[in-house]
């Protein structure tokens, strides 16, 4: 009996453990074809770029995003091959030990049947019973010949169960083969492509550099347009922090005449929080890292902060929000509920919308079209608008802000993972 509860622990065991490498080659399954949708959306955007494309350095960014998705989904193709070799080595070891087991089974189990062949009949089992020298003794024996009986059974369902067993992992060795192979094949193909991708990329490079002087005033131009639209934004923050201040002093005025309105009221850098403002703010903060992004489908071409150029490592650009690249006629859509606080005119091609989440704001800029207007309230993923194309180089990028008052955050510690 032990032996067999043993057997049926180590089923147990083996099915858990089957259940959790499939999960993980789930994953991962799951992970690949979410790379390859994004490689096929970022070709798209690439051949669209490139039909419009005056200037190789958006090819280039592109691209190199492109190589970037490849390089993913050569890497996330390895974790498949060293979690089936893994895999496919405890299962080996398993089939090796059942064999091991199977055979002493058999060899117990065949001396057995031969030593009960040769007292099969009920006399001899009867005169075994009858030759006892006591009622105890022979109460003893009766006893004996029932489990040795229940013994030899399950003998024989631990050997069947042991065999499907090994039918079951060799099954599986056979199917984790064929699934090795397949990988196998894919991340070869896709180191050839990535190199195919990495020449192409070399020869743009080669191409960009003779606009070098070019290129680099190109680059501080759009800084200082850059700059004086953050300007721009921070002197709106401040404006609608200082009018919700004067709206909630008023209000407080209101509910208790003879109140004077306090510093914190007309400050035009903190937000003074109604109770609701306050669990709106709480809601947001908690959602760190899992906000959907404000694009259904894009990169993010440009990320957060002071970093060298892609192109010309000497060259520090600074972004205060992150510059996500996206397919032409995309939506901006909301990362989360809150009040339109601002729709702003940057520039004649250049409009913005600014929404607050109690003490936090969101800034969506470069829309070509605006579909709310202030003090709407919005939902989660709403569309609030259409992203600007550029007519010069085929590129649509919406640039995406968080604030918290007056305080940038790096954007891509907010958007949930892709």
């Amino acid at each position: 009996m032990p032996k067999f509860l043993l057997s049926l622990i180590f089923i147990c065991a083996t099915t858990f453990m089957w259940a959790q490498d499939d999960s993980q080659q789930e994953k991962l399954e799951q992970r690949k074809a979410q790379i390859i949708q994004e490689i096929r959306d970022n070709e798209k955007m690439l051949q669209s770029v490139k039909k419009k494309e005056k200037s190789a350095v958006n090819v280039f960014l592109i691209q190199a995003n492109k190589i970037k998705l490849k390089e993913k989904l050569i890497n996330t193709t390895a974790k498949q091959e060293r979690l089936l070799s893994n895999d496919m080595y405890i299962n080996q070891l398993k089939v090796n030990k059942l064999k091991r087991e199977l055979t002493v089974l058999k060899e117990d189990y065949s001396k057995m049947i031969l030593k009960s062949y040769k007292s099969r009949s009920e006399q001899s089992r009867a005169m075994f019973i009858l030759s006892s020298e006591s009622f105890l003794q022979a109460y003893k024996r009766a006893q004996y010949l029932k489990q040795y009986t229940a013994f030899r059974k399950n003998q024989g369902l631990e050997i069947q169960s042991k065999t499907a067993q090994l039918v079951d992992f060799n099954a599986k060795l056979d199917g984790q083969r064929k699934v090795k192979k397949k990988i196998i094949a894919e991340n070869q193909k896709e180191r050839v492509a990535l190199e195919i991708e990495k020449k192409e990329q070399q020869k743009l490079v080669n191409a960009i550099k003779k606009d070098k002087n070019k290129i680099a005033a190109d680059i501080r131009a759009k800084q200082k347009e850059s700059k004086n639209i953050d300007r721009q934004i921070d002197r709106l923050i401040r404006e609608a922090i200082a009018e919700a201040n004067r709206k909630a002093a008023l209000e407080k005025a209101k509910a208790n005449p003879g109140t004077a309105p306090s510093k914190a009221a007309v400050s035009s850098s903190r937000i003074a929080l109604t109770p609701e403002d306050k669990v709106l703010a709480a809601d947001f903060k908690a959602n760190r890292g899992r906000l959907p992004w404000p694009v259904e489908k894009g990169f993010v071409s440009l990320g957060y902060g002071d970093q060298p150029h892609p192109l010309y490592p000497s060259v520090t650009v600074h972004n205060s929000g992150v510059e996500i690249t996206t397919e032409q006629g995309a939506s901006a859509r909301a990362v989360f509920e809150g009040v339109v606080a601002k729709v702003m005119i940057l520039s004649p091609v250049n409009k913005a919308v600014m929404i607050q989440h109690g003490d936090y704001f969101t800034v969506y800029q470069n829309l070509s079209s605006v579909s709310v207007s202030q003090g709407d309230k919005v939902n989660i993923k709403q569309s609030i608008g259409k992203v600007r194309t550029s007519g010069d180089t085929g590129k649509t990028v919406i640039k995406f802000l968080i604030l918290q008052n007056t305080s940038n955050n790096n954007p891509e510690g907010w958007l949930q993972n892709r």
